[in-house]
């Protein structure tokens, strides 16, 4: 065995635990789990292939850390193992071979759950009672963290119902939902107090307070994924437990599926992996488990992991790579976004190049520069961003550190920048002569839920504006034939069809008229919302803010950007082009307010299976309830679907109706 062998694996020890002290007892976690993760498969494969190399103090021999000497040490009765890893649905494969072949079985089935991002703890009930709460700590012993988890508002004091064991120990993880998560964030930094770098660590943090109030006001959440020890009789079958549990009044996954079977183990995979995203807290895999005890006691346990269960992890999401430079794009509303250039890395299924830094307060809170090593996060379809900055290292090609400097004029049309008092964003005063603002403005007014102009693309918009033949969104509907078909890609009846549908799109209606026009903040709800309450556009532009702020989802921050639009004199002149080129709308008709939900007002959210929220609102409007995009005081009913988050946290702190898809389905049919 060489000496070179003995040193890498001694590396990666050393490595490794560091890494875990920093992320279990500081809090502060130094590199993402992606690379944690590399480190470890390597670490194991070493000690694999030379079984001599394994020592009692390996990372690979234990889970987590020791506690902290704050709190008091707790035995577990039954040790708190890990999972291996399935990073491959052939991992997955050669799982399900292990399982199979040692229980002399053709098929088996799985539980399935997602793995909640947190932090797991243990929780003892006797005769129904909370007595005892700890971390995992290192599997074998944890910390006492009961006066903090009796803080936990879903996590029962005394258990309901019948059969509850004598004693039973319920373990699960407790995480922080990603809607409370950045509430908790926006409130410190108004207060210049320290942010967390994501759920899991502020959920560790705050379960790590020695003043229980501290955790009190931390919006903690627990779900029940397994028990430990038991003195009392339970289910034969791990989901039939679960579902005890719940019965008992603990919260469980609601993800939760019990499946026959690899395959269906990989359709559950792929199925959460798509709702990854919308889910309203983070999961980074999911946990399979073999779901009967009786063969889970047959496949007993290696070292440190169950032989009967395994966590498939999703792509990385969070890598770090180097900050090479960083260019400045031009948005619709002239704000000016700090995009960093990297080194590629392969996160989140896809190789980056790229990552939002947001604005300057962002690269100010980070300590960003130039030359960093950064953390590079990235969630399915969401814009890569960087997270935090790997302290002290700047290793690469330039490890020179350089200040990222906004610039003092518009990057692309050389106009002065401002930043608005009380905003982060700094801004290009160009308007309409900016020339990204232009495209960005023409490609929202063509939108469909504006002004609805098939065919007329990104490429197109950007041979328009450069080709000098757009200048404003009226010059639209002055494009002629000729100019169309000399365009590159665009013959006679591309250019004719073009035509019809700019032509087509004169007929309009006044809500997507004022959407299209692209005021700030002015959505479709609110949009409709000022039509329904102006009736004519004139009104509209020549309300005082005070008038403004009295119409329902329009605030004094909306009414200013109103009045702003209006005040322009750009804007004016665009207006009454449009309108005398033929753009075009019926009158406003307002409902008479008849129908079995006049005088109310719905907010809709989250995601519906029976129908798209545009077709939930205009059902409720049809049935003469006013619709609106956020919750507040006046707000009657909330109709919620799966995902629903801060709209509805929103509802119930204000005691608002909440309404599942179930119950507006029977509602329907009620009202015929």
């Amino acid at each position: 065995m060489s000496t070179s062998l003995v040193e890498e694996v001694a590396a990666l020890r050393a490595q490794l635990l560091d890494w875990a002290e920093a992320y279990f007892e500081r809090d502060a976690p130094v590199v993402p789990d992606a690379d944690y993760d590399q480190a470890m498969k390597r670490l194991e494969a070493l000690e694999r292939e030379f079984p001599d190399l394994v020592t009692p103090d390996s990372p690979t021999q234990r889970v987590g850390s020791a506690p902290l000497s704050e709190f008091e040490s707790v035995e577990h009765r039954l040790a708190m193992l890990s999972l291996d890893n399935a990073f491959s649905s052939e991992d997955m494969d050669d799982f399900h071979r292990r399982v199979t072949e040692r229980l002399g079985a053709g098929d088996v089935a799985y539980c399935c759950e997602p793995k909640l991002d947190g932090v797991a703890v243990s929780i003892v009930y006797e005769h129904g009672a909370l007595v005892l709460a700890a971390t995992r700590g290192d599997g074998a012993r944890g910390e006492n963290i009961t006066a903090n988890v009796r803080t936990i508002s879903n996590v029962p004091l005394m258990l309901n119902g019948e059969g509850v064991p004598p004693y039973l120990e319920v373990r699960g993880e407790v995480v922080i939902p990603r809607d409370a998560f950045e509430r908790m964030n926006a409130q410190a930094r108004a207060a210049d107090e320290k942010v967390f770098v994501n759920p899991r660590n502020a959920a560790a943090g705050s379960l790590r307070q020695l003043d229980s109030r501290i955790t009190a006001r931390r919006p903690l959440t627990f779900t029940a994924y397994s028990v430990g020890a038991v003195e009392g009789d339970l289910p034969a079958a791990h989901d039939a437990i679960l579902r005890r549990l719940s019965e008992w009044g603990l919260p469980i996954s609601e993800y939760m599926q019990t499946v026959s079977g690899i395959a269906a183990c990989d359709d559950y995979y792929e199925a959460l992996a798509r709702q990854r995203d919308t889910l309203p807290f983070d999961i980074d895999g999911i946990v399979f488990k073999i779901n009967g005890l009786a063969e889970q006691e047959k496949l007993g346990f290696v070292s440190r992991a169950p032989r009967w269960a395994i966590a498939r992890k999703f792509p990385a999401q969070e890598v770090s790579t180097q900050l090479l430079g960083v260019d400045f794009q031009v948005g619709r509303t002239g704000a000016i976004t700090p995009v960093a250039r990297l080194e590629p890395v392969f996160v989140g299924g896809v190789t980056v190049s790229n990552a939002t830094l947001h604005n300057a307060d962002e690269i100010e809170r980070l300590g960003v520069q130039v030359g960093d090593t950064v953390v590079v996060r990235r969630a399915g379809d969401v814009i890569p961003q960087i997270v935090s900055v790997v302290e002290g290292n700047t290793s690469g090609s330039s490890p020179e550190r350089a200040p990222i400097i906004f610039p003092g004029q518009c990057p692309d049309c050389g106009s002065d920048v401002a930043r608005e008092e009380g905003e982060a964003v700094i801004r290009c005063i160009g308007g309409m002569a900016c020339s990204a603002q232009l495209k960005a403005v023409i490609r929202h007014f063509a939108s469909r839920k504006a002004m609805d102009i098939e065919g007329l693309g990104d490429k197109l918009i950007d041979q328009l504006v450069d080709d000098g033949l757009v200048g404003s969104v009226a010059d639209i509907f002055r494009l002629s034939q000729p100019q169309l078909a000399a365009l590159e890609r665009m013959g006679d009846k591309s250019s004719e069809n073009l035509l019809a549908s700019i032509d087509q799109s004169r007929s309009t209606t006044l809500p997507k008229f004022i959407y299209a026009l692209g005021i700030r903040e002015v959505g479709e709800a609110t949009a409709r919302a000022l039509a329904n309450h102006f009736l004519e556009l004139d009104a509209l532009l020549a309300a005082p803010t005070d008038e403004l702020e009295g119409v329902d989802d329009v605030g004094p921050i909306v009414a200013r950007h109103i009045r702003g639009f209006a005040n322009d004199n750009r804007n004016k002149q665009v207006v009454g082009d449009l309108l005398a080129l033929g753009v075009n709308w019926p009158p406003v008709t307002v409902a008479s307010g008849e129908g079995p939900l006049a005088d109310t007002i719905w907010v809709v959210t989250g995601k519906l299976e029976s129908m798209t929220r545009g077709d939930a609102e205009q059902r409720l409007r049809s049935l003469g309830a006013k619709t609106a995009s956020s919750v507040s005081a006046k707000t009657s009913s909330v109709l919620a679907g799966p995902g629903a988050g801060s709209k509805r946290k929103k509802a119930e702190e204000l005691g608002i109706s909440i309404v599942d898809e179930t119950e507006w389905l029977a509602m329907l049919e009620e009202m015929g």
